[in-house]
Order: C-alpha cells, then sequence, then structure tokens
C-alpha cells in the first residue's frame, strides 16, 4: 500500500528539534527524507544528553525516524556542485539556521527557485525573517517566553514558568508541516514552489488563542495558572498510596459536579445550596477538595479514572513521562512502539499520531551519521565509486 506522502523528497538541513520533529512527521507518511549534515559531527543532539558512550543519544533518534542521512561540506565547490544537483530532485527544502546562513551558504531562497522553479522552501526561525526581532535567535524557552506562555503558568504568586512540551520547538514544527503540505498543493495547481516561513514565536502565540480569549476581551491583569476563569479549586486530586504521581484530574465544572458525586456515592450532597454551582464551590474550596480526597485517596488513579470516565465525567489519570512508556492505551495505538535497530540495540520510541487509514505508519530507526551518503550519491547524484573515494579523501563527505 502507497503511503500518503509517497513520492514527496525532502532535504532536511535542520537541527535539534523544529525542523527535525516536521520532518520526521512527514517521513512518518511516507515522505523520503534526507537528513543532510555537516561533515564535523552533524546534528549536536547525536551526543547531547547521550546516556550511552559512543551511541547516538535519545535527544536525537527521537526526531529523527524515518529518514536516511547523509553529510556534505557545503563550504567546499564539490559539495555545492552536489548540493545543486540534490535541489533539483528535491520537492523540500527545509533549514532552520540563524538568519542569513543559507544565503551565506548560497542557497538563499532566490538561488534556490533558480535550481528548481518548483521547490518548497521551507525556513523555521525563532522570531521570523522580518519584525524587530527577526535577528534574535532563539529556542524552545525563549519561544514560550516570548510568546506569552511562561507569564501565564504557574502559580498565581510565582514567577513565571515554562512547560516540559516542546510547544516552541515540537509545535512550530507541526505548524511547518501544515504549511509545507499547504504548498504542495497549492504546487499541484500551478507548478510553483513558494517560501514557507514559520517563527517560533508566532507558533506559541497560535497555541495560546485559549489563554488570549481574556486578553482579547475582558483585559483583566494577568494571573498565572488562569486561562478562561479564576477557580479555587484544584484540577487534581490525591489518590492512593500517595505517591508522587498518584493524582488524577477531574472536572467539577457544570453539570460535572452531580455526576461525580452520584459516582462517589455521595448522592446526598446533589443539590445542597453550599455547593449548588461554581461560585459557591469557590467561595468554599477546602470543603469541596475534602468532599472528592475522601473518596480519591481510598482508591488507586487509575481506579477513580475507570470509574468516572465509565460514567461520562471528563477526567485523566496523572500518567507520569515514564509511565506513558508503558501505558496500555498508547500501546494499543502504537504510540508507543518498539523499533529494530542492529547498530544501537533495540528501542522503545514514539510513534505517529495521526492515524491514516490508507497510509499505516511504520517507525523506523534514525540514521546513522552519513549512513547513506553514497548510496545518495549513486542513484541520486549519479556519481560512481572513484568520484565518491576522491569526496572523502578531499572531506567533501564523511
Amino acid at each position: 500500500m502507497d503511503k500518503a506522502l509517497k513520492g514527496v523528497k525532502i532535504i532536511d538541513m535542520s537541527r535539534v528539534q523544529a525542523g527535525p520533529s516536521c520532518a520526521q512527521l512527514m517521513g512518518f507518511l511516507g515522505a523520503d527524507v534526507i537528513k543532510l549534515e555537516d561533515t564535523a559531527g552533524g546534528d549536536n543532539t547525536r551526543v547531547d544528553m547521550a546516556h550511552i558512550k559512543g551511541v547516538d543519544s535519545v535527544y536525537y533518534t527521537i526526531f529523527n525516524g524515518n529518514k536516511r542521512a547523509m553529510t556534505l561540506n557545503l563550504k567546499s565547490p564539490e559539495g555545492t556542485e552536489i548540493m545543486d544537483k540534490l535541489v533539483k530532485w528535491a520537492d523540500i527544502i527545509l533549514e532552520n539556521f540563524s538568519s542569513g546562513v543559507m544565503d551565506r551558504l548560497g542557497f538563499g531562497y532566490e538561488r534556490l527557485r533558480e535550481i528548481n522553479p518548483g521547490i518548497i522552501y521551507a525556513s523555521i526561525k525563532g522570531y521570523g525573517d522580518y519584525g524587530p526581532y527577526s535577528s534574535y535567535k532563539a529556542f524552545e524557552y525563549t519561544a514560550q517566553a516570548t510568546g506569552g506562555l511562561m507569564a501565564a503558568n504557574g502559580l498565581p504568586d510565582g514567577p513565571p514558568m515554562g512547560t516540559a512540551a516542546g510547544i516552541g520547538d515540537s509545535g512550530t514544527g507541526l505548524h511547518m508541516a501544515i504549511g509545507i503540505l499547504a504548498a504542495l498543493r497549492q504546487r499541484d495547481k500551478d507548478g510553483e514552489g513558494q517560501r514557507v516561513e514559520v517563527a517560533m514565536q508566532d507558533g506559541v502565540v497560535n497555541l495560546m488563542r485559549i489563554r488570549l480569549i481574556r486578553s482579547l476581551s475582558t483585559s483583566e491583569p494577568n494571573e498565572r495558572g488562569v486561562v478562561l476563569g479564576k477557580t479555587n479549586i484544584p484540577h487534581t486530586f490525591a489518590c492512593s498510596p500517595g505517591g508522587y504521581d498518584d493524582y488524577v484530574m477531574i472536572h467539577l465544572r457544570g453539570y460535572m459536579w452531580e455526576t461525580v458525586l452520584a459516582v462517589m456515592g455521595k448522592e446526598d450532597l446533589i443539590g445542597d445550596e453550599r455547593y449548588i454551582d461554581e461560585q459557591a464551590r469557590n467561595k468554599r474550596p477546602k470543603e469541596v477538595v475534602d468532599i472528592i480526597t475522601s473518596w480519591t485517596s481510598t482508591k488507586s488513579k487509575y481506579e477513580v479514572f475507570h470509574e468516572m470516565a465509565a460514567a461520562g465525567v471528563w477526567c485523566g489519570a496523572v500518567i507520569s513521562p515514564e509511565e506513558v512508556i508503558t501505558n496500555e492505551h498508547l500501546i494499543a495505538r502504537e504510540m508507543v512502539v518498539d523499533v529494530t535497530d542492529d547498530v544501537r540495540g533495540d528501542y522503545k520510541m514514539i510513534g505517529c499520531p495521526v492515524k491514516l487509514s490508507r497510509s499505516p505508519v511504520e517507525v523506523t530507526r534514525a540514521p546513522m551519521y552519513s549512513e547513506h551518503t553514497e548510496e545518495i550519491l549513486t542513484n541520486i547524484v549519479g556519481m560512481v565509486s572513484e568520484d565518491i573515494s576522491y569526496l572523502k579523501e578531499e572531506g567533501v563527505i564523511v
């Protein structure tokens, strides 16, 4: 069965997370992705946070599955000539270098479309290519800080806090994937490529829409932890046996309150004026917490979750990142998969969240450094073994 993006060809020049996560998602869906790395060691995530000496870090493998890898010194005449041929072959060039780097390498957008008028040039920057901040560099937490997220996150009396979710990086990667697909669809109509740009700050702001409702309407002063409206009642409640992550999230607003009471066997409190609505419950937050935890503390978070969810309550066991890896539901949905790797050893990996009925995803291992260089030079560029040996001797490839 053909994959949805079979025939789509991507040169992934990006590093770290935002670009690689985008290219990986496209690879999951069937695109042929070539990860193009320099000859000085490549993507630094190969070694950053590595927990086994001499083995690519999970920081690298988690964002680079379903790709091929090659090395190329773009500062050499031979490397430039090879890159010209790769651009002619490709549908998409993806990069997340600092502003000006691609132009200095001789492969800015104008040059790329001279080589291939149908090329889609996908560029990720911290603050974009124009605007007052456009010359500044950024990474995950700077995007969270300048996109409004940090100021909105945390405790009311505490400092701004970031989130562990890759909102700035992987969130931008998702936005870029959408932009690339739109550009491909438009090219289907007229044959012309275009530049697709996503700024990390812009991506965070887009994902902050739910919090920005208040900013765009009532203009109330910012208060950390308050999204749609202030509540004195926590979202999570302690469960047995009282461990670090033994909590359950339960939604208590609206009609859910009465359903929660019924599940807990506290029907006598249904209609009680002290807790009749959100406003009344907000005046008695400790009492509300005591009512809930007197029941949740006698059960595990999963017992509470299943009982409440079965009754239609919006709730969820607070699953730790470590529990995610062994969660039965995520494994059943292939969001946690086993990857075969004869070099590094088999390992567990995060799967693809997009499920297409006619394009099932098989997660393949991340490529080794320069693993497919000779294959690509032979099959795409049209070189013979003598040429490839010369390029190695001259340091054009590894």
